[in-house]
């Protein structure tokens, strides 16, 4: 029987969350068992229950946001993290969704291009498409800005399960605010020369529901995503730079 070959450590996953007690615990258990992860950080953003310990009693290392600062912020946070413990060698970051449950497992297609050097950036498709509640107007909104910026058309561009270099992510910074980040880093990456790539994954969260609480989350994603497009609309972007040039005291 061969001999079955794990590779090396070189890949962290970081996992913003609020209010995710109840999955969160099972995620970050998933996570860590996918081949070459060996740091699995959750950014606890501002929850009210008991996110941070379930993930902390998970194997996770958490930093805690005092309060809620939104998607991009908690990626951040948990970058910074990682970047403190590399010890001189960068990991690839995995960013996966704190509802994902066992289905994180399924992440390990995101990784393989990464680290095999074919990709610099790799978006989840999901295989199996849970029927939202919405009516994909901001996946709409997305799709078709980012097609306008860049000339590519990508099938799912609001998935946040996405695997990249440190390079990429870097040169992605200072990402777009809030619901905006994955819009707004994957038209920075395709501009800047970055190989940015969609894979299809055997994973799926929790579908966003139609009560009151989530057409708010949607249109705070609307406003999000909108406000990251205009800002890398050439047009819109000149404007706004003026407009700050003549306001400065």
């Amino acid at each position: 029987m061969d001999d079955v070959v794990v590779p090396e450590a070189d890949t962290a996953v970081v996992i913003p969350a609020k209010d995710e007690t109840e999955r969160i615990g099972v995620t970050v258990a998933a996570a860590l068992k996918l081949p070459g992860v060996d740091l699995v950080v959750v950014v606890d953003d501002g929850s009210t229950d008991e996110t941070g310990r379930v993930a902390r009693a998970a194997g996770a290392r958490v930093v805690r946001h005092s309060r809620n600062r939104g998607k991009a912020a908690a990626l951040e946070s948990g970058a910074e993290a990682v970047r403190l413990l590399d010890e001189g060698r960068p990991r690839h970051l995995l960013f996966l969704d704190a509802d994902l449950g066992e289905t994180a497992g399924g992440a390990l297609p995101l990784i393989i291009p990464v680290r095999a050097g074919e990709a610099d950036a790799t978006i989840a498709v999901f295989a199996t498409r849970v029927k939202l509640g919405g009516h994909g107007v901001v996946v709409r909104l997305a799709r078709d800005g980012i097609k306008r910026l860049t000339g590519w058309e990508p099938a799912q561009p609001l998935n946040g399960q996405r695997c990249l270099t440190r390079a990429a992510f870097e040169a992605a910074r200072p990402l777009a605010h809030g619901f905006g980040v994955e819009t707004g880093m994957t038209v920075d990456l395709l501009r800047k020369g970055f190989r940015v790539v969609e894979v299809e994954v055997a994973m799926a969260h929790r579908a966003t529901g139609t009560d009151w609480r989530s057409q708010v989350h949607r249109a705070r994603q609307l406003r999000d995503v909108g406000l990251a497009l205009a800002a890398r609309e050439p047009v819109v972007k000149q404007g706004l730079e003026s407009i700050r040039a003549h306001t400065r005291p």
